[in-house]
């Protein structure tokens, strides 16, 4: 009798963990939903390779997901048990054969290795000793540098710790900006950066020796122009855009592509308004041309060129979007904020890249260059007619 006593009960409980809102959610965007976490969804980061996406939820896991697996009907991810804790947050090691974690009650950094087996499957497994405990307030945002050489972690007072690949503390920065509210390393690895109550965006440049030994950190440039605090930035893939939302109710993209030692100061291209309300995230494209905003539960994608808003996205998630990211070849952009992890196609990239296109095939004179551009613009186009439908 006990048994099927604990199948009734099983059958009680089941309804409750069906979320409609979540099941039911449809967009003409939504390239995919990746669903196997039974815990909520905190933060997402893409391989450089581009072959992964990880995941961190407080069920315990971190999933890795293949992004080659999107368009597919079945979304298979491999899972990483956190033992006794769960992450927060996740951030690859450049050679995209590890990654670390931020643990919730650790407090502290966890390294997982992924290991390919001859069989063709792969392990994880997580060093033997976790990072010191260092930060006396709740990290909001860690990384591993692009060249391999350092891992940042922030916290939401004014702290940020450079740490090298061992657990050792190299730096600490004080932002002095009375609360951070986003931290993260530039993708070319140089930089960190963080912006928080004040209405400007601190950059610091963290400096290695010939021999690759740790130097110092030195301040690089600030963004300077908005009237409220920043709430959040992004880098482009080249680290020479930035985008920048506050609580002023504008976005901002500035050319990063300075010679700050020479105190030349980054330029502001393009601001457009925005709604603004806590929490707010914002993420570039890695060629620039599209910011994604989310606010709260809402999700926006902006021309950079023009700055006008081109898709809107409402009720993708159950609660606010917690994490935002576009994959490494700007054809996705990708949001998490409860159970479910939503891929959008981004639309505004392809429409961008076929403006830009159709501006350098009118300056071209060779006609091998023509063809090309022409067979690049047919792409991009049937690229965005199966997303969007063919132009009438």
């Amino acid at each position: 009798e006990k048994p099927s006593a604990s199948k009734k009960q099983k059958q009680q409980q089941r309804p409750r963990k069906e979320r409609p809102q979540q099941q039911n959610f449809t967009h003409p965007l939504l390239a995919a939903s990746l669903k196997s976490h039974s815990g909520s969804v905190s933060c997402l980061d893409f391989s450089s390779n581009g072959k992964y996406l990880a995941s961190s939820a407080d069920d315990r896991t971190v999933r890795i997901w293949s992004t080659k697996d999107f368009l597919d009907r079945e979304h298979r991810c491999l899972r990483a048990n956190v033992e006794l804790d769960h992450a927060t947050l996740v951030s690859f090691s450049p050679d995209s054969r590890a990654f670390i974690t931020w643990l919730a009650n650790g407090e502290t950094i966890r390294v997982f290795k992924m290991t390919k087996k001859d069989d063709g499957s792969v392990s994880f497994s997580a060093a033997p000793e976790d990072f010191p405990q260092r930060h006396k307030a709740a990290v909001i945002n860690i990384g591993i540098a692009e060249t391999g050489k350092f891992i940042m972690t922030a916290s939401s007072d004014t702290t940020i710790l450079i740490w090298d690949l061992k657990g050792e503390v190299l730096a600490s920065i004080n932002t002095n900006q009375m609360t951070n509210s986003y931290a993260t390393i530039s993708p070319c690895g140089r930089f960190v950066a963080s912006c928080g109550f004040t209405p400007d965006v601190k950059v610091w440049e963290v400096c290695f020796g010939k021999g690759g030994d740790f130097k110092e950190v030195v301040r690089a440039f600030d963004l300077k122009g908005h009237s409220a605090g920043v709430c959040s930035f992004a880098f482009s893939n080249d680290s020479r855009r930035m985008v920048t939302v506050s609580k002023d109710g504008t976005w901002k993209l500035w050319d990063t592509d300075v010679e700050y030692r020479k105190q030349q100061d980054p330029y502001l291209l393009r601001t457009g308004r925005c709604e603004v309300s806590e929490p707010c995230r914002i993420a570039l494209s890695p060629d620039a041309r599209v910011a994604a905003i989310a606010n709260g539960g809402e999700l926006a994608l902006y021309s950079t060129g023009s700055g006008e808003r081109e898709e809107e996205i409402v009720g993708a998630h159950a609660g606010d979007i917690a994490d935002l990211r576009f994959d490494i070849n700007g054809r996705y952009v990708v949001s998490c904020g409860d159970r479910a992890i939503r891929v959008f196609h981004n639309t505004p990239g392809y429409r961008a890249a076929i403006r830009d296109m159709q501006a350098m095939l009118q300056k071209a004179t060779n006609e091998a260059t023509r063809q090309r551009l022409l067979q690049q613009i047919q792409d991009a186009q049937s690229a965005l007619d199966t997303v969007c439908g063919p132009k009438e």
